[in-house]
C-alpha cells in the first residue's frame, strides 16, 4: 500500500505565501506512484487538510488525522515546508515527536538553534567556522546600547536584522549612523531580538546537502548575484532582481572546501533532510557562513531544485530518499 505524505505549509510569519509556493513545488516533486499526497495548511490557529478537489477539512491535533472520502486518514510522514515559525523553530518538530510521526527536517534542538542566527553563529564559531562579528539587542533594552557603541564594535556599513526569521524581512543594510536606529526599530517589528552584524564584502554562494543511512549528497554550489543592495526579499523571489549561477564561478579547490565544510556542518549539528547553507567568500578565498536554511525554498526555480538538476539527479529520487530514510528512524518510531 502507498504511504500517505502530508506537506505541512503556511504558518503565521511573513513567509506564509512563500511556504505555500514551496508546498506546490514539493507536491509536484514527490512520486505519486509511491505516495498519496495531501497539503496541510497551518494558519491563524486552523489546521486544514486540502483535499484533491480543493475542499478543506479540519485536522485533529490529537493525532494529525483528518477525514477524506468518509475515511480517517492519518499520514505516515510529514514533509515540513513552513518557513519561519512554527516549522523552522522546533515547535512543529516537537509536536510530531510527541505523536511519533516521522518528518523531513532536523530535530527540535537543531531547528531552534539554526532559527536564531545569533545563537547559531556563536555556536559554530566555537568549532572554527568563520562568521561575521555581531551583537544582540533585546527588545526593551535597545536604549541601553548606544549608536556609538554599535559602530565602534561592529563598524559601518553593517546589517541590522531580526535574530530569528527569514526571507530578509526587517533587514536593513545600514551605511550611516543616522540610519541605525530606524533600522533597529524596523527589525523589532519582526521579532523580539535584533542582530547587528558586520558587513562582509565578497561573493555570495549557497550550497545544499542531504544525507541518509546509505548516502551523503552535497549539491553543486550556486553563486548569487543580487542586483539590489543585498540579497533582499525582492532578489530572493523575483528572478529579474538576481542572477543565480549553478555551478558557481569559483575555482575547483574552493568549491571542494565549501562542499566539505557544508558536509561537516551538517554532521556537526546532526541535521536531517535537506538543508542549504549560505556563505560569502571574502578576500583570500575565505569562507564565511551567513546562515543555515533547514526548510529551504522548494519551488521549481528555488536553489535546491536548481542544484539537483545541475547534479544530474532526479528530484523525485531525492524526495523518496528523504521520506524513506526518515520513516525508518528508530527515534521517531520508538
Amino acid at each position: 500500500m502507498k504511504k500517505t505524505v502530508a506537506i505541512i505549509c503556511g504558518g503565521d510569519s511573513p513567509e506564509h505565501d512563500v511556504s505555500m509556493r514551496s508546498a506546490e513545488g514539493i507536491a509536484s516533486f514527490i512520486d505519486p506512484a509511491l505516495y498519496n499526497i495531501y497539503k496541510v495548511e497551518i494558519h491563524a490557529g486552523k489546521w486544514e487538510a486540502i483535499l484533491p478537489d480543493g475542499s478543506r477539512v479540519m485536522v485533529c491535533k490529537d493525532d494529525f488525522s483528518f477525514i477524506a472520502d468518509g475515511k480517517t486518514v492519518r499520514p505516515d510522514f510529514a514533509y515540513i515546508t513552513i518557513h519561519g515559525a512554527p516549522g523552522e523553530n522546533g515547535v512543529l518538530q516537537g509536536y510530531f515527536d510527541l505523536i511519533k510521526m516521522p518528518y523531513s527536517t532536523c530535530g527540535v534542538l537543531v531547528e531552534a538553534m539554526t532559527y536564531d542566527k545569533f545563537v547559531l553563529n556563536n555556536y559554530l564559531r566555537a568549532f572554527g567556522v568563520s562568521v561575521a562579528d555581531s551583537l544582540l539587542i533585546k527588545i526593551g533594552h535597545e536604549a541601553e546600547v548606544s549608536d556609538e557603541d554599535i559602530i565602534s564594535r561592529i563598524g559601518l556599513p553593517c546589517f541590522v536584522k531580526p535574530a530569528r526569521g527569514g526571507s530578509s524581512f526587517g533587514t536593513t543594510k545600514v551605511k550611516t549612523a543616522e540610519a541605525l536606529r530606524p533600522a533597529i526599530d524596523l527589525a523589532l517589528k519582526e521579532g523580539e531580538d535584533v542582530m547587528v552584524e558586520a558587513f562582509m564584502g565578497g561573493t555570495e554562494i549557497t550550497c545544499g546537502c542531504y544525507k541518509t543511512r546509505e548516502k551523503s549528497v552535497v549539491f553543486p554550489i550556486t553563486e548569487v548575484v543580487s542586483k539590489n543592495e543585498f540579497f533582499d526579499y525582492g532578489a530572493k523571489y523575483d528572478p529579474k532582481q538576481v542572477d543565480e549561477i549553478t555551478p558557481a564561478r569559483i575555482n575547483d579547490s574552493l568549491a571542494e572546501r565549501v562542499s566539505k565544510l557544508t558536509s561537516m556542518i551538517y554532521d556537526l549539528l546532526g541535521c536531517h533532510g535537506i538543508i542549504r547553507i549560505d556563505y560569502i567568500i571574502t578576500a583570500g578565498d575565505k569562507i564565511n557562513l551567513l546562515e543555515i536554511n533547514t526548510t529551504p525554498g522548494m519551488t521549481k526555480t528555488s536553489f535546491i531544485p536548481q542544484q539537483v538538476r545541475a547534479a544530474g539527479l532526479d528530484i523525485r529520487d531525492v524526495m523518496t530518499d528523504i521520506i524513506e530514510d526518515r520513516s525508518l528512524s528508530p527515534i521517531l518510531n520508538s
